[in-house]
C-alpha cells in the first residue's frame, strides 16, 4: 500500500526522523492559510502516489499566500500526468504545502527488501533530487549499498559508515546516523517494503533534513496496522486495480504488456510472467485468483483482464487444489462471454479436476489454445500471438 507524502512525513516526524514543517490542504483557503504561517513563501506540492512531480508541474515554489493558493487552485482537482502514472495521470486532492528549506548539499536514501541477499537493504547517494534509477544505469559507483542484518537489523556503526560516505560534515555526522536510525525503524516496525528520502538535505547551518519522503507498507501486514490501513486512497488506483481490490483479488498492471496472466498463487504468478517473457512477449499483469475464489471471482478477474485494452492474449494457468479446475473454467467461460471478448485464450490446466475443467473449455465456443504443461505454454503463447498480430 503506497502512502501520500504528508502521511508519510507524519510516520517520520513521530519516529524522530527530521522533517520540515507542512500542512496538508484540500482547498486553496486551506492553502493560503498554511502558507500565511509560513510568511508566505512555501511550497507547494501535489499529493499523488508518483514519482516526477516537480517535472509535470506539480511542485511549485511560492511568495506569498495568495500565490500558494492560486498553485493549489490549479491543481485540486485536477489528474498529474507525471512518468510514473500513464497518460491518463493520477487525481489531485490535495497538496502539501511545506516551509522553505535552506538546502546547501542533497542526498538520496532508502531502505529496500533486496530478494536475492534475503534481508533490508540501505542505498544512499550522493546524487541525491535525482532519478535514482538513472543515476543506478549511468553512474552505479555513486550509490552505496549496505545490507542489514536479518536479525540484529542496523547497527549504529553501519549508519556512522553510511553517513561519512554520504560527505555530511563531520559536526552532523551523529545526528545523521541517528536518523538512519529512525528511518530504519521506521522500516520494521511499519512493515514497509519501501522507505526513501528524495532528497535527505543538508542545510546551510549543518541540520540533516528529510525534504521528501516516500513509504510503501507491505498489504499482507496490514492487519497488523489498522491505523495504516485507514490511511488507503483507492482514487490514486487505476479503474482496473480498483475493481480488481473490490473482488478481492491480487491485480497489477504492469507496462508494455500484451499477455494477460491468469493464475491461482503468487509464485505460480511469478512463474507464468517468466514464461511469457521466455516467449518473447511481455505480460500486462500480475493477477493472482488466490485458492478459494468462487466462479463469479473467476469471471471477475477474467473481465478485468480482457478489459485491459493492451491485452491481446490470455494465459490462464491453473494448478487445481482448494481451487478446482472446473471452477475455474466455468468462471473464464462466465467472464469471457459477460464481457463479449474475442481474445485468443492459452489454458494449461493440472490438479484437481482438470480434465473435467479443459472439456468445460473444449466445450465453450471461446478461442481457446490447450497447452499440457507450463513448459509448453511458451511457444504457444508465442504462436497464438503471432497469428493475432
Amino acid at each position: 500500500m503506497k502512502l501520500h507524502e504528508y502521511q508519510a512525513r507524519d510516520i517520520l516526524a513521530r519516529f524522530g526522523v527530521t522533517v520540515p514543517d507542512a500542512k496538508y490542504a484540500e482547498t486553496p483557503e486551506e492553502a493560503r492559510a498554511a502558507a500565511e504561517g509560513f510568511g508566505g513563501k512555501a511550497v507547494v506540492k501535489a499529493q499523488v502516489h508518483a514519482g516526477g512531480r516537480g517535472l509535470a508541474g506539480g511542485v511549485k515554489l511560492v511568495s506569498s499566500a495568495d500565490e500558494a493558493a492560486e498553485v493549489a487552485k490549479s491543481l485540486i482537482g485536477t489528474n498529474l500526468v507525471t512518468h510514473q502514472t500513464g497518460p491518463e495521470g493520477a487525481p489531485v486532492n490535495g497538496v502539501l504545502v511545506a516551509e522553505l528549506t535552506d538546502i546547501k548539499t542533497e542526498l538520496y536514501i532508502s531502505i529496500v527488501v533486496d530478494a536475492e541477499m534475503r534481508t533490508p537493504v540501505i542505498m544512499a547517494s550522493q546524487a541525491g533530487g535525482m532519478d535514482i534509477e538513472t543515476v543506478a544505469a549511468e553512474s552505479p559507483e555513486k550509490i552505496i549499498r549496505v545490507a542489514t542484518d536479518p536479525v540484529h537489523g542496523l547497527w549504529p556503526y553501519q549508519a556512522r559508515d553510511i553517513a561519512i560516505a554520504l560527505g555530511i560534515p563531520p559536526a552532523s555526522v551523529r545526528s545523521a546516523a541517528s536518523l538512519i536510525m529512525n528511518l530504519f525503524k521506521v522500516f520494521t516496525d511499519t512493515d514497509a517494503t519501501l522507505v526513501e528520502i528524495n532528497p535527505l538535505v543538508v542545510t546551510g547551518d549543518d541540520l540533516v533534513v528529510a525534504l521528501d519522503s516516500k513509504v510503501d507498507i507491505e498489504d499482507d501486514a496490514l492487519f497488523r496496522h489498522p491505523d495504516l490501513a485507514k490511511l488507503a486512497d483507492p482514487a490514486q488506483d487505476g479503474e482496473l486495480e480498483r475493481r480488481a481490490n473490490d473482488a478481492g483479488l491480487a491485480y497489477v498492471k504492469l507496462d508494455d504488456g500484451s499477455v494477460g496472466c491468469m493464475v491461482n498463487g503468487a509464485g505460480l504468478a511469478m512463474a507464468t510472467m517468466d514464461i511469457t517473457l521466455r516467449a518473447g512477449t511481455n505480460p500486462a499483469n500480475f493477477l493472482d485468483v488466490g485458492g478459494g475464489a468462487q466462479e463469479d471471482k473467476i469471471a471477475e478477474a477474467f473481465d478485468i483482464i480482457v478489459s485491459d485494452p493492451d491485452v491481446k492474449a490470455v494465459l490462464v494457468n491453473i494448478f487445481g487444489g482448494i481451487l478446482r479446475c472446473d471452477i475455474a473454467a466455468r468462471g473464464v467461460v462466465q467472464g469471457a462471454t459477460a464481457s463479449g471478448s474475442l481474445v485468443p485464450i492459452v489454458a494449461v490446466m493440472r490438479g484437481t479436476n482438470a480434465k473435467e475443467g479443459l472439456e468445460i473449455l473444449r466445450d465453450s465456443d471461446l478461442n481457446v489454445t490447450f497447452a499440457d504443461a507450463l513448459s509448453e505454454a511458451a511457444p504457444t503463447i508465442a504462436r497464438v500471438m503471432a497469428e493475432a498480430n
